[in-house]
């Protein structure tokens, strides 16, 4: 499957580089043919498990059979998408979401998961429509900045549209807020009690609507654009009227009358995702990531507000449980509002921790896995079901251990079509990128520290602009030529 190799990457703690080169080399047994269940390059990229929820190691012939539970997530097919678009093409981000649009029925439905050996839709009794987080645009938006396809949007975006239509005729209600099932969210254990109005889900439309005016906007659609634009501001509108409490300073579900229901799960920081909050309230927002007391735990961040009652240290699910995505997702929400320098600073403390489960100290057999304790090392658990946390749980660990070691730890932020690279660092360290493929412009960007002082060295095939941002201190956009030059940071 190796057509070329991976973006190498450079920092000077090597226990962060090598748990990145691990992650690339354990997903080649993640993409399995759905006829066969076993290992295949041109399947899709999915949690091979058996009934009790174990990995089941698709390249081994036969054992794909064993596999019980053959299922493709929306959820997991969605965030995948934002490391696998850094594989250098050998791994295709896009397999899965294509998986999904071609199950869109009539109506414009798309369901949150499916069985891949018979291509049925799989729903449950508290969620009978099936209906995930709707999310596509987003993940299109970003597969746009990284492959700089143009057409695909094209090709895709009546399939975007369809399914919105359907997310409007089936989940708004008349205040102009969405009432989905709780389990959309893939939380199954929060306790939110008669959540009616979640404010994720609610969120997240708001977050495909503001990218769906973004992509009619590639398009040069302006009736599109600004269709979604006035959809997006409405409902941002209601979430802040409804969902926001100035006393608790944060975001809530609402029951079915609109009370707000008084749990503070890591739901609430969706908004930040969506651009909801304006400043004053991002900033209160934001400082309960920073207080031990909610969401400040040693290990970034409990899935539940560590002063619920309901809150529990070992993690107990989504009763307090640091969940990766879900990581991802605040990480993302803090870019919005320009907080890098929190974003990083939590995004190394949680890889630590995702090292620490690869290496206990207890001697113990290690791996990376679905969510981890808050208050101290180590995987989570849940009483119930001790299967829980998947193992090797890549779905979600490639979020953490590839696109947050590339974008937050490094600093990088890539935009194929801009022809742009932002390099948003809060000092300068030893570190940087190699070989990292822009289309067909193989790119490296290294620093170090050399006789004349801090050192940028960079190599490109291609011209493309340049930023570094060395935060408080220094910014300054480069066009940078084919071949390779060095600029000294003490010129800049």
């Amino acid at each position: 499957m190796n057509k070329r190799d991976f973006p190498k990457i450079h920092f000077y703690d090597q226990d962060f580089v090598d748990i990145y080169d691990k992650t690339w080399a354990w997903l080649n047994n993640f993409w399995v043919d759905p006829k066969t269940m076993e290992n295949s390059p041109d399947g899709y990229f999915i949690y091979p498990e058996d009934a009790d929820g174990k990995l089941v190691n698709t390249s081994i012939p036969g054992s794909g059979e064993s596999v019980a539970k053959a299922e493709i997530s929306q959820f997991e097919s969605i965030f995948s998408s934002f490391f696998l678009v850094y594989s250098n093409r050998n791994y295709p981000a896009n397999q899965n979401l294509d998986y999904f649009y071609s199950r869109q029925e009539e109506n414009g439905a798309i369901r949150w998961k499916y069985n891949l050996k018979t291509g049925e839709a799989i729903t449950e009794p508290e969620n009978p429509e099936g209906v995930g987080l709707p999310l596509f645009a987003w993940a299109e938006f970003n597969l746009y900045h990284k492959s700089a396809n143009k057409r695909r949007i094209k090709e895709k975006m009546p399939v975007l549209q369809k399914y919105m239509e359907w997310i409007d005729q089936t989940f708004k209600q008349e205040n102009g807020l969405y009432g989905a099932p709780m389990s959309a969210s893939t939380m199954f254990n929060s306790p939110r009690g008669e959540c009616y109005y979640p404010i994720d889900f609610n969120a997240c439309v708001a977050i495909n609507c503001a990218h769906m005016s973004a992509l009619g906007d590639i398009l040069n659609d302006k009736e599109l654009s600004f269709k979604y634009k006035k959809a997006y501001f409405s409902l941002k509108t209601r979430i802040n009227s409804l969902m926001w409490s100035s006393e608790t300073g944060f975001y809530h579900d609402l029951d079915k009358n609109e009370q707000r229901i008084s749990q503070k799960t890591i739901a609430g920081f969706w908004p930040l995702l969506a651009e909801i909050p304006n400043a004053d309230k991002a900033e209160t927002l934001i400082d309960h990531l920073s207080n031990p007391t909610t969401f400040g735990t040693d290990h970034p961040f409990p899935t539940l507000s560590a002063d619920s009652m309901e809150f529990n240290e070992n993690g107990e699910g989504f009763r307090g449980a640091v969940n990766l995505a879900f990581n991802f997702m605040v990480i993302k929400g803090l870019e919005k509002y320009q907080r890098f320098d929190l974003a990083r600073e939590c995004a190394i403390r949680h890889l630590y921790y995702v090292l620490e489960g690869l290496q206990p100290v207890d001697g113990k057999k290690g791996d990376v896995y679905e969510a981890y304790k808050p208050c101290k090392e180590g995987r989570a658990t849940m009483e119930s079901n001790p299967n829980y946390p998947r193992t090797r749980y890549l779905p979600a660990a490639g979020l953490s251990t590839i696109a947050l070691m590339i974008e937050n730890v490094i600093g990088l932020s890539i935009s194929l079509p801009r022809k742009t690279v932002d390099w948003i660092i809060p000092n300068l360290e030893i570190m940087g990128i190699e070989k990292l493929s822009l289309k067909r412009n193989l790119i490296t960007i290294l620093s170090n520290k050399s006789t004349r002082g801090w050192e940028i060295q960079m190599e490109s095939e291609k011209l493309y602009y340049f930023t570094i941002n060395i935060l408080d201190q220094k910014k300054k956009t480069l066009p940078i030529p084919s071949g390779k030059c060095s600029m000294l940071i003490d010129k800049l």
